[in-house]
């Protein structure tokens, strides 16, 4: 189908009058009259509110721009919502920096991915556009449903799709035991809280408990990791915990609906240590020996914000009379090139008490 026009007046005034020039970073962009396409395009990695992807297309010389909350659909089994924004300026293809508190769409602003792009269709309610870039390549629809609510759906299947991180994986047990006389082991203070599994994918963070329940939910201060790991597609075993003590984990475990959920994570907050990585971008890790796996979630770069437990080396014994003085629970011991083994107990973990 040949694509029609869709110049309507002036495609910039929206975009102008949303955003104060002298506050914000963002180019103003110059008004261009409609002339030979480049075809490019643009996906921006965008921390605002909420952390979403926008995408961007070249066209009668301004951008058509979509935000997507959950990025773009990875294979044709499911559709992602896409909000059809205002138009944005050509200067818009190159932008990356922070827009400021107190401005429209304050927040990060990164790029994703850049290339050219085929049109192949589009109308004032439909787009369909095969894009090339370095990390989005694909055959793409975006349709109508209602004012600015779009969808955007990928027609074609890609050879090398990488599979979801699974979402039925429970933590790996270990077993109680004394303190390893050999050399050859990893140790790690034990973290007093509740064990989970948090599964990152673009736009979601779902976090599951030691018997594999939905606590996403609860934890809604902890879901904020998913603006750090951006579009990575990862699962991280971890500990939830908090300064205030153990007693607020416990509370907010037995919050009983959404509005003392809400309260309890603004009064005594929760944080989570991350100790191990089992799936990181389409691949499984639970095969890999343990120190491969550290260095996995060390690139991850979560430090700061989030914690990631300490590991030692060297004899135990030491660092066990450590534990003792300052009232920790005691170390938990992994052996050296150990796997990890989903729901199981096994005795390369060993649960060292104090």
């Amino acid at each position: 189908m040949v694509a029609r026009s869709r110049v309507k007046g002036d495609r910039l005034a929206e975009y102008d009058a949303k955003r104060d020039f002298t506050a914000t970073p963002e180019p103003r962009g110059a008004r261009r009259a409609p002339g030979p396409e480049e075809m490019r395009f643009v996906i921006q990695e965008h921390d605002a509110t909420r952390l979403h992807w926008d995408l961007r297309l070249e066209r009668d010389g301004v951008l058509l721009s979509w935000a997507l909350p959950r990025g773009l659909p990875p294979t044709p089994d499911r559709n992602h919502l896409a909000v059809h924004t205002e138009d944005h300026p050509l200067e818009y293809l190159s932008f990356h920096g922070e827009i400021p508190e107190g401005s429209y769409g304050a927040g990060s602003m990164t790029i994703w991915d850049t290339g050219t792009y085929e049109l192949h269709e589009l109308t004032d309610t439909k787009a369909v556009v095969t894009l090339h870039g370095e990390r989005a390549e694909g055959r793409f629809a975006l349709f109508q449903t209602r004012g600015r609510d779009w969808m955007i759906h990928r027609m074609d299947r890609p050879a090398d799709a990488l599979p979801p991180p699974p979402d039925d994986w429970l933590p790996m047990q270990p077993v109680a035991g004394a303190l390893p006389r050999s050399s050859g082991w990893w140790y790690e203070i034990l973290v007093e809280g509740q064990r989970v599994l948090l599964r990152n994918t673009p736009g979601e963070v779902r976090i599951t408990d030691a018997d594999g329940r939905d606590v996403s939910t609860m934890l809604p201060e902890i879901r904020r990791i998913g603006r750090r790991l951006g579009s990575a597609e990862v699962l991280l075993d971890g500990t939830i915990t908090a300064a205030a003590g153990s007693d607020a984990v416990g509370a907010r475990w037995a919050a009983a609906n959404d509005s003392a959920v809400r309260r309890l994570a603004r009064d005594r907050p929760l944080s989570v240590v991350l100790t191990d990585v089992l799936w990181l971008d389409g691949r499984a890790l639970v095969d890999e020996p343990v120190e491969r796996r550290r260095d996995a979630l060390e690139g991850l770069d979560l430090t700061g914000d989030w914690a990631v437990t300490p590991v030692h080396l060297d004899d135990g014994r030491e660092l066990l009379d450590a534990a003792r003085a300052q009232g920790v629970p005691g170390l938990l011991a992994k052996r050296a090139g150990s796997r990890y083994r989903p729901g199981a107990s096994s005795r390369d973990w060993r649960r060292v008490t104090a």
